[in-house]
């Protein structure tokens, strides 16, 4: 195994549950300057679909500005209506090849949490990448499966699609992930609930 990260830009991030300040999309700005965001994810589970559009239309255009993917999670419409760069999937949303009507040939993504068999379907259904976990417990939400090194080097195996790692991931875990391929770090919690560090500071420890 080679003890290099070779993928600079590593970082998913994934938004708080709930945007509320001015100050969000000025630390936005900060991390995205960094140069180590591939992707964004619009996450916003109570919010109506008026206020998720107000929301990701300054989003989109703070991603637009420093290159980074606009990812809307759960919602193709909300995905379509924001043109954003593509949408994610969970396992009890749509499914994707009825996303993909709505879509068209934007990014889609899905969750397989610790499952082999969701990864070849995934597959089947020319998703563009999948994401694994969750490798530890979680800030976010309450981890329901988990994996493992093991079965991450399984996944990369049996396939060539970007694996996006999931769960609990900071400083001190993330480097392991990288190591064995996984191609990006999905990370929530760790910038926008850190006691420790404020957003910039967090993404700065990741090296």
């Amino acid at each position: 195994m080679k003890n290099k990260i070779t993928n600079k830009k590593f970082v998913y991030l994934i938004s708080p549950n709930k945007i509320k300040s001015i100050f969000f999309y000025k630390d936005l700005e900060k991390i995205f300057k960094t140069k180590k965001i591939s992707f964004f994810q619009l996450r916003l589970k109570k919010n109506t679909f008026k206020e998720k559009l107000i929301i990701g239309k300054k989003v989109k255009k703070i991603c637009k500005k420093y290159n980074v993917k606009f990812i809307v999670n759960d919602d193709p419409f909300l995905a379509k209506k924001l043109n954003s760069d593509g949408c994610h999937l969970g396992q009890k949303d749509m499914n994707i090849s009825h996303a993909r009507k709505i879509l068209g040939n934007k990014i889609i993504g899905i969750t397989c949490h610790n499952s082999i068999s969701l990864v070849k379907k995934a597959q089947i259904n020319n998703a563009n990448y999948i994401a694994i976990g969750a490798f530890n417990n979680s800030k976010t939400k309450k981890v329901k499966f988990k994996s493992s090194i093991k079965l991450l080097k399984s996944v990369k195996k049996i396939t060539n699609l970007p694996v996006v790692a999931i769960g609990g991931i900071n400083n001190i875990n993330y480097k392991n992930l990288l190591l064995n391929k996984a191609n990006f770090l999905a990370i929530s919690g760790y910038i926008w609930k850190n006691k420790k560090y404020k957003p910039l500071e967090a993404i700065n420890s990741l090296k």
